[in-house]
């Protein structure tokens, strides 16, 4: 008995500490960080010294493809890295284009839509994600990224999320061919005959890619439209549903 009561008084031994880890510190979100540094000093730089400019422009956008590996590889996927890394996104091209639209004065409307359709179509298709997780729980582990598609989307958007390559190539052309608008709009041949030249050549490249992306926005946008008109719809039979049993009762 005296064993017994002695057992109980002893202290019980502490509990293993889970080791909380700051999110911020993780490394594909210090990648993140560096980026959006890199993406405001290539705005600083943006009016006046458009090769400075474009250095750390496109150094920024080249980490795009690093954080996610990073992401995976250190496993350190968060929520914030997926909101950080869309919105560095974003707001990187829509200032681009708020530039080339002071640049390109008749063209104006262009790059306003474009900044519209960019923002437009990323904002309801992660919209419509986090409406599916709350109220369908259909995914139930890892980061709710507007890059992760259901079998129910469309194919072109399937094929476009699904291969990194691709994903790549046409974010990559897509920026690129808006960095030799910007280009183009500085006077080159002082520094080299025949680099206004190439600079065409490589807007002219890149175009079909860009068009094609902003095909797929179009497509992204008319999908999660859709699919968040559906989520109304189904509220509303529910609803309707729910008032019926309430009658009959």
């Amino acid at each position: 008995m005296a064993h017994k009561i002695k057992q109980q008084l002893e202290p019980l031994p502490p509990s293993p500490k889970i080791q909380v880890k700051n999110v911020f510190l993780f490394i594909p979100n210090i990648i993140g960080f560096i980026r959006v540094i890199l993406a405001i000093l290539s705005l600083y730089y943006m009016p006046n010294k458009p090769w400075t400019c474009m250095g750390l422009y496109t150094f920024s956008c080249l980490l795009d493809a690093v954080d996610g590996n990073a992401a995976r590889y250190f496993d350190q996927c968060s929520e914030f890295g997926v909101v950080l890394d869309m919105v560095t996104d974003r707001s990187t091209t829509s200032c681009l284009l708020c530039f080339l639209a002071t640049k390109y004065s008749s063209w104006t409307i262009l790059f306003q839509l474009l900044i519209s359709l960019d923002l437009s179509s990323h904002y309801m298709h992660m919209y419509r994600l986090i409406f599916i997780t709350i109220l369908f729980s259909s995914m139930t582990s890892g980061s709710s990224s507007h890059k992760n598609i259901d079998k129910s989307s469309n194919s072109i958007l399937r094929a476009y999320y699904s291969n990194n390559v691709v994903l790549f190539i046409f974010c990559a052309l897509n920026e690129l061919f808006f960095v030799a608008l910007y280009l183009l709009s500085f006077n080159h041949e002082d520094i080299a005959p025949g680099l206004n030249f190439i600079i065409r050549l490589i807007a002219f490249f890149s175009f079909p890619v860009c068009a094609g992306k902003q095909i797929i926005n179009v497509i992204q946008l008319a999908g999660a439209s859709k699919r968040l008109a559906s989520i109304d719809l189904a509220e509303q039979r529910k609803i309707s549903k729910n008032g019926e049993n309430v009658k009959n009762n």
